[in-house]
């Protein structure tokens, strides 16, 4: 993952970030297991928005989110937002989201793909300067909401707690909006220094159905911690379908694009390849490897037509 933001005379404090760990060392630690580091790669790189939340310092929200974030498309511009002097003047529809201000042209707009630029926000409070909150944070979810990334970590130990420090002044979102959040993760810090996702939600964003009707469904389950087992439980099957068209993909393939990559993930762990350098190249080398597979599966374009694809 590689910082795109443009130099905008940040002047606020903004803490040492940790020492980057791979997501394969989560996985090996217990942090999270590999069949849901797979559903996420899947998401993630989908452009599905991310947030990590936790209650208090030293959860490890920002190191889990670092190492998800090496799912999200090589081809994406990340910008890290710059708190407290963030202006947005790069983003076209600032003025249209509710930033104040001076209205911002939206001349030059159409080169500007929301589906290849993701919102990175180290951390959605008011605790430090260099932290988005408030307005910034308000504009931010309300970017996801028209097709922007967005990976952020937030202090909250609960869904439920992540939506009230969200609807509440001064960030003041809606349900509505609140319904884009895409994949919310809550980490918990446990005895020592053992960190656990608790719980995996997937947010479904309100939708219209054919008819026009506005169609709002609740946040379902992606997988929760027994502790009893100190294992991952998954749901995530009940709602495939969802998650597949989310990303542009079919169920059926989707499926199997999250068990290669399971495979993928479980096999560098069991290998020991944990350090972030060799996963990155991992994770690039199965890329190229199936962008490749793809191209050469796909049906030319002289000859006769494909059969129609089952679904």
């Amino acid at each position: 993952m590689a910082d795109t933001s443009p130099a905008r005379g940040r002047w606020a404090f903004r803490p040492l970030p940790p020492e980057p760990r791979s997501i394969v060392e989560l996985i090996r630690s217990g942090t999270l297991d590999a069949e849901l580091a797979a559903t996420i790669w899947l998401l993630v790189e989908g452009h599905v928005p991310l947030l990590v939340a936790g209650d208090g310092q030293g959860a490890g929200k920002t190191t889990l989110l670092q190492a998800l974030c090496d799912f999200v498309r090589p081809q994406t511009r990340i910008v890290e937002l710059a708190g407290a002097t963030e202006t947005f003047e790069w983003l076209p529809q600032a003025s249209e989201l509710g930033w104040p201000g001076a209205a911002r042209s939206t001349h030059g707009a159409a080169g500007v793909r929301p589906d290849a630029m993701l919102l990175l926000a180290p951390e959605l409070s008011d605790h430090l300067p260099s932290y988005t909150w408030g307005e910034a944070a308000r504009l931010a979810v309300r970017a996801a909401t028209i097709g922007y990334g967005l990976a952020a970590t937030i202090h909250a130990d609960s869904l439920d707690a992540v939506f009230e420090e969200l609807r509440r002044p001064p960030v003041g979102l809606g349900d509505d909006e609140l319904s884009h959040l895409g994949v919310v993760l809550v980490l918990r810090r446990l005895d020592g220094d053992r960190r656990r996702v608790v719980a995996a939600h997937y947010v479904r964003p309100v939708s219209r159905d054919v008819h026009g009707h506005v169609q709002r469904l609740g946040p379902a389950v992606l997988a929760t911690w027994d502790p009893a087992s100190d294992r991952l439980e998954h749901f995530g099957w009940g709602v495939v379908p969802e998650l597949a068209t989310r990303v542009g993909s079919r169920a059926g393939d989707f499926e199997l694009e999250a068990d290669v990559r399971r495979a993928l993930l479980t096999d560098l762990a069991a290998s020991g390849v944990t350090d972030v350098g060799p996963v990155r190249t991992a994770i690039a080398r199965y890329r190229t490897t199936a962008a490749n597979a793809t191209s050469i599966s796909r049906p030319s374009a002289v000859g006769p037509p494909a059969s129609p694809a089952s679904n």
